[in-house]
């Protein structure tokens, strides 16, 4: 899934190439991709691309008449650029092309989705506070105002494990499960410990790792294109994705706790003290 960086980098890139064009026509593909109807998708078509922002992992491109088109890429959503666009309208069908945006220039992008399960989410509104999860976004983290003392009154009353609340897009925007992993490893804590149990010293530790984690991941991701994002986030990933590779900073061997929809990695010498997390899954398919 793009997380703060990658949507970052995106912003970026699309303000480059967006911004001053004007859109000659939306096309959805998929059905499923449009979240909104009134305004209509066809109401962008004419309209000149003044501005291209970032909301938490939303993607805000804004026009001169007021409209703005938001885009959540999900789990397996991407924007893949076109410095030209194929002649004549795409074909619904069963691939991965969700809806393209064509310039007058003859460029644009494509939203595609892999995999059967739909969630990339389109809308066409008026103010993106309308969008339902730009709305209920909590700060941004590298916001100039999101200092340490935010951080400690945000995770003050949570009872939650640091891995959940750290994902909670209500309480902190743009994390997600890969970089959530990569600053608690940074932390040097567990993903099991919870939220609320933090001394100040530990607030501590955790604001700089996230502070640092995400600004060089965006720092790393600049100037990088749209097509080799994916890419270029593996890359960078210490922990995430890694397990049973050794720990780049002590040698351990990475380990995995399994979800229903999703895992964690981390390492038992960095994080744990040396013990492995119970793998409650894996611990049912054993018995």
């Amino acid at each position: 899934m793009p997380e703060l960086p990658e949507v970052e980098a995106l912003t970026d890139f699309l303000s480059e190439h967006l911004v001053g064009h004007r859109v000659a026509r939306v096309l959805p593909v998929a059905v499923s991709v449009l979240k909104t109807y009134d305004p209509p998708v066809t109401a962008l078509q004419g309209a000149l691309v003044t501005d291209v922002r970032r909301h938490g992992k939303f993607l805000d491109l804004a026009a001169d008449s007021g409209l703005h088109l938001v885009v959540h890429l999900a789990r397996a959503g991407w924007l893949q650029w076109k410095d030209r666009l194929p002649d004549g309208p795409p074909k619904p069908g069963k691939g991965p092309l969700a809806l393209r945006v064509a310039l007058e220039t003859g460029e644009g992008f494509d939203l595609t989705e892999a995999g059967t399960q739909k969630r990339l989410a389109v809308y066409v509104v008026r103010d993106p506070a309308q969008v339902p999860g730009i709305a209920r976004l909590g700060p941004d983290p590298l916001a100039a105002d999101f200092g340490e003392d935010r951080l400690a009154a945000l995770l003050k009353a949570e009872r939650r494990q640091l891995k959940g609340a750290l994902r909670d897009q209500s309480l902190i925007a743009g994390i997600g499960n890969a970089y959530s992993d990569e600053i608690l490893h940074a932390a040097k804590m567990s993903p099991f410990k919870l939220a609320a149990s933090l001394t100040p010293q530990e607030t501590r530790r955790l604001y700089e790792a996230l502070r640092g984690t995400l600004a060089e991941a965006v720092e790393r991701s600049r100037g990088v294109a749209a097509g080799r994002l994916k890419s270029e986030k593996k890359s960078g990933l210490r922990v995430h994705g890694r397990t049973g590779e050794p720990c780049p900073v002590c040698g351990d061997t990475i380990r995995e706790v399994s979800f229903s929809d999703s895992s964690l990695q981390y390492c038992p010498t960095c994080q744990t003290g040396g013990k492995p997390l119970a793998d409650r899954r894996l611990s049912r398919l054993l018995k």
